[in-house]
């Protein structure tokens, strides 16, 4: 009973032995092991050390616990490297090849022109399969997972009270700012935080009223110099045309009960006061302004594809959400190109996308960077039928079908509901 189980703990680490033997693309002095992967990664203190090289960061960004990197959602981690036969050079898993029959391929063409109206299946079901054609696909990304912060500046009328200004101690600088436990996880798409600067708050005199609390009424003082303004200015009657009566059709005349007879009322704006409390302040005269940090994280993605002339029909973004295999993935400070002992191509590949770094704003600092290479399967096939044909591709291991706009039976151009059931 024992031995089987002694068979199989050996068995396992044969193969961890097997694994870790394998020189994994990545940064030297590494310590943080990348099981899944099968190699080394950078540190932490390798990141938070590579900071300082620039300009001195706060401590606020190390909080956080940089993790080795993972495959992500749509790759699968590959264990080693092998040469692939191909032009490029490159490297593949020959067991992880997409091996398609007929019957698949048609089911997934099939599946594919289902979701499309006005698109029969007849040639999916009939049409001869000509020619399946490899032409694996590969992809670079270099994400750049950096922090922005910049200050701006809010007011709201000031009622009194105390305020947290620069008497109780120094101004905090934006960089100066803790915000550990606002740290996201590293490479989110995006997320914003809004911080108040500590002993940042000023009291400041209102400039729409001059501190004053109260400006000139715009419909009665319209013309009046900025800063004076007159009381008790009366309008004509709009009622009696400022004559104080109402002529009626039998030549009698009433008093107007709009303006009791006087011919003028006052201002329907400020009742004749002249003045109007300030909206800005509230009619305090007074601004308090506070400094905010608006702190903003996110991930500059720069994405690359290499594609045989096979595939060079198929849109990039295809490619960037398949599934395939990854082939590095390193995470430093910043990234170097990655180093493949038997592909040149993979090599000058990975330094076309570090080369084409996304260019980092003056307000923002970056964190750290991730860089990853993988190869997505994709299959070309043909089908024919008497002296017709039209190709199709099935992408990555979900196995996407991409058909571009020929395909041999499509009818009114989407304008008409599906005419499947004609078995055309």
């Amino acid at each position: 009973m024992e031995q089987p189980l002694l068979s199989e703990k050996r068995s396992e680490i044969d193969e961890n032995e097997r694994l870790s033997s394998y020189q994994y693309v990545g940064r030297t002095g590494s310590v943080i092991p990348t099981a899944s992967l099968a190699g080394t990664d950078v540190s932490i203190e390798e990141i938070r050390s590579a900071t300082s090289f620039s300009t001195p960061y706060p401590p606020s960004i190390h909080a956080p616990l940089i993790s080795s990197p993972e495959p992500l959602p749509n790759e699968q981690a590959i264990p080693h490297q092998s040469p692939y036969a191909a032009d490029y050079g490159a490297y593949s898993n020959d067991f992880q090849r997409q091996l398609l029959d007929e019957v698949e391929i048609r089911e997934l063409l099939i599946d594919h022109i289902g979701h499309r109206c006005c698109w029969g299946s007849h040639p999916a079901r009939t049409w001869k399969i000509h020619a399946v054609e490899d032409c694996n696909v590969y992809v670079g990304t270099l994400e750049t997972f950096l922090e922005e912060r910049e200050v701006i500046r809010e007011t709201e009328p000031y009622l009194g009270g105390k305020i947290d200004g620069k008497d109780n101690t120094p101004e905090l600088g934006i960089w100066e700012l803790d915000l550990r436990s606002q740290f996201p996880v590293l490479f989110v798409p995006y997320k914003e935080t809004r911080v108040k600067i500590p002993n940042s708050e000023t009291v400041e005199k209102c400039s729409d009223c001059a501190g004053q609390g109260d400006i000139p009424c715009p419909t009665c003082n319209a013309d009046q110099e900025p800063g004076f303004y007159k009381e008790n200015q009366m309008s004509q009657c709009p009622a009696c045309y400022g004559r104080g009566l109402i002529a009626h059709r039998d030549g009698s005349d009433t008093i107007c009960t709009k303006c009791d007879g006087k011919g003028k009322i006052p201002c329907a704006t400020c009742g004749s006061r002249g003045l109007l409390k300030c909206k800005t302040c509230n009619g305090s005269g007074s601004l308090l302004t506070r400094k905010i940090a608006v702190v903003k994280w996110k991930t500059l993605s720069t994405r690359k594809v290499s594609a045989t002339s096979g595939a060079a029909s198929v849109p990039d973004e295809i490619f960037h959400r398949a599934k395939g295999v990854q082939l590095c993935n390193t995470q430093a400070y910043q990234c170097t190109p990655a180093y493949f002992a038997d592909s040149f191509f993979l090599n000058t590949f990975s330094s076309d996308v570090i080369a084409d770094r996304a260019s980092v704003p003056p307000t923002a600092r970056v964190i750290c960077e991730r860089h990853t290479i993988s190869v997505v399967p994709v299959t070309r096939v043909t089908m024919r039928h008497h002296r017709q044909s039209f190709s199709f591709y099935i992408v990555g291991y979900s196995r996407e079908v991409y058909l571009k706009d020929y395909y041999p039976a499509r009818f009114c151009w989407g304008l008409c509901p599906c005419l499947e059931w004609l078995k055309v």
